[in-house]
């Protein structure tokens, strides 16, 4: 009997579905999980192909739309100062109040982090978040251990400890209160006009030299916005949080982080100007950086929003890094190499110069810093 000859099979990966108000438009596996499980245009009996249960939806109460649920976790973490070693980040303290960030900023570099979770970094990332309830209980207990050495504290190095879920825990508030207390000095990044509310905290912290906030703005389309940030603060209202922050006494600055060439980039000049105006006295920038599942989180949604543009917007991005879609190099990550990243270096620079920003020194001081006195202790004589 003559051999059958089998027809191959294939199979078309599907479009992914974009929920209303998230950044990503997929869920896939995370990179640890035994099985990975992709969406595909046909019927699969192989338990590694069957598309991942999707988020669940549910009406929003206060809008028409509907939009992916979100989900908070309490977890019980041991220690909350996470310290690196990175050469080419300037700090090397930080606290993160959350894991996971509702803004859903597509192109965020904590993506990958959720992996460890057994979550994926995609919509899992944006919907199923992790709060420390008991952080400023363990920072009070980490700051007063013996010999323990002052140094700035960055809070929302990772995930922004603002984001909306924060209005309703203030796990970030009472983290600011400890170290107020303290005397610790702290940096602040942030999407959110929300950091304004702490003002009666940051304010007197401020006038010891004890605080600094930067803003983060990307561009000034609210649409393009939207689009990227989808819960995060409109650039109107960051750079409103900027004004206020500075009638208040507290030294800001803005970060443009990421420059997407051929997206954002046009707007350099534009975001230096409005943030000089709105009383911001540094800035600084990061080029994209697409490591791990972030390349194909971005390059879907790239391809979903600005179709005509995806293909220039990637190959830009590879000649930056050197023929890839990442580079990892110590410092050449942030900036990337080549005509182009030289010519954002030097317009960047440019723009500091003519709208006068990082003339001023933004230290921070640690000469305060001491444990409160607790119940009993003796009152010094001098």
């Amino acid at each position: 009997m003559a051999n059958a000859v089998s027809t191959p099979i294939t199979f078309t990966k599907m479009r992914p579905p974009q929920a209303r108000g998230r950044g990503a438009l997929s869920n896939a596996s995370g990179r640890f999980e035994r099985l990975q499980r992709v969406a595909l245009d046909g019927v699969v009996d192989s338990p590694a192909l069957t598309p991942r249960a999707p988020v669940p939806l549910r009406a929003d109460p206060s809008h028409e739309t509907r939009c992916a649920r979100t989900t908070v976790t309490l977890e019980r973490a041991r220690r909350i100062i996470t310290t690196n070693s990175s050469p080419d980040i300037a700090f090397d303290q930080s606290i993160n109040p959350y894991r996971g960030c509702e803004h859903g900023c597509v192109y965020c570099y904590a993506r990958p982090t959720h992996a460890f979770m057994g979550l994926s970094p995609g919509l899992d990332f944006e919907t199923r978040l992790f709060a420390k309830p008991d952080a400023a209980a363990l920072l009070a207990r980490e700051l007063s251990r013996p010999g323990y050495k002052p140094k700035v504290i960055a809070l929302g190095a990772n995930t922004d400890p603002y984001q909306p879920i924060e209005k309703r825990y203030e796990i970030t508030r009472s983290i600011l209160k400890v170290l107020a207390a303290y005397n610790h000095p702290v940096a602040i990044i942030t999407k959110s006009h929300l950091v304004s509310r702490d003002l009666d905290i940051l304010a007197p912290m401020a006038v010891r030299g004890l605080v600094k906030v930067c803003l983060s703005v990307t561009t000034l389309d609210p649409k393009l916005a939207r689009a990227m940030e989808p819960r995060a603060a409109t650039p109107a209202r960051r750079l409103q949080a900027l004004a206020r922050l500075r009638d208040a006494g507290v030294p800001t600055g803005v970060m443009m982080a990421p420059i997407i060439p051929a997206l954002n980039d046009s707007e350099i000049e534009s975001i230096l100007e409005r943030a000089a105006d709105a009383g911001a006295a540094q800035a600084g920038y990061v080029l994209l950086r697409l490591p791990l599942e972030i390349k194909q989180l971005f390059s879907e949604w790239v391809e979903s929003v600005v179709p005509n543009r995806a293909g220039h917007i990637m190959r830009v991005l590879k000649e930056m890094r050197g023929g890839k879609a990442y580079d990892a190099e110590w410092g050449a990550r942030m900036r990337g190499k080549g005509p182009y990243a030289d010519m954002i270096s030097k317009r960047f620079r440019k723009g500091l110069r003519r709208f006068g920003l990082n003339q001023a020194n933004l230290s921070l001081s640690t000469m305060h810093f001491r444990p409160p006195p607790k119940p009993g202790d003796q009152m010094e004589l001098f």
